[in-house]
């Protein structure tokens, strides 16, 4: 049965963020401390091999590309920026604290949107369909395996929005510089356009990327509503 590995793995940390600001698309690079950290990361963990690296285009995210996968070019893509938070970017959510506006956005109404930014849906709605672009891309050209650098907003969505088992966006939360890798089967994608999370990143070293068997039942239950009918891409 093929199917395709998507990994998502969040860049390092930055100074800005550690002091507790918003930062979306500001483009500000990893901190010192931050590149030391991935760095250790890279030595006593594994990160997944592949041929294919997305990226977002901010230099936080650039930086974990060339630290993590220094021999690929990554293929940038604007869509995989973080959310824009307009000019609550650079704030603390103390000083917003008394905003009528950011209450209810810190609260999860998704229509809110900071003053010159991007309201939940734009955002949702904008990282979907390029998530849909990526993985149609990998079905079309077979290409199993791909990593995906970019932003803790971005991840934590998408997996919200596309992931098995399935769980809120803080649920997916994950430190800097890790993620989690997400295994797609063509006929459950094509039908339902879910996947199934199989593993967190970066992995123990010496540790297989992942058992094949853990999921075959399951997704086995899955090629028999539809009566075979489905074929690999």
């Amino acid at each position: 049965m093929k199917s395709y590995q998507i990994h998502f793995i969040r860049h390092g940390a930055c100074d800005e963020t550690r002091k507790g600001v918003y930062i979306g698309t500001k483009d500000v690079p990893l901190g010192k401390d931050g590149i030391k950290e991935l760095k250790k990361l890279d030595r006593e963990y594994d990160y997944p091999g592949t041929a294919v690296v997305f990226t977002s285009p901010l230099k936080r995210c650039l930086q974990t590309c060339e630290i993590l996968y220094p021999a690929i070019k990554p293929i940038v893509i604007n869509g995989l920026r973080e959310c824009s938070f307009g000019e609550w970017e650079g704030r603390t959510a103390d000083s917003l604290s008394s905003n009528e506006d950011f209450k209810k956005w810190l609260a999860g109404d998704t229509s809110v949107k900071p003053p010159k930014g991007e309201s939940g849906a734009e955002f949702t709605r904008r990282i979907c369909n390029i998530f849909q672009d990526i993985v149609d891309g990998l079905l079309k050209t077979g290409n199993t395996n791909a990593v995906i650098v970019t932003h803790g907003g971005v991840i934590m969505t998408l997996l919200s929005v596309y992931g098995l088992p399935q769980a809120k966006p803080f649920d997916w939360a994950m430190e800097d510089g890790c993620g989690f890798s997400m295994r797609i089967m063509p006929s459950l994608w094509m039908r339902d356009r879910v996947a199934e999370v199989y593993a967190r990143l970066p992995y123990e070293k010496e540790r297989d990327e992942y058992d094949e068997a853990d999921s075959v039942a399951y997704f086995d239950e899955y090629d028999d509503t539809e009566n075979n009918n489905d074929k690999d891409v």
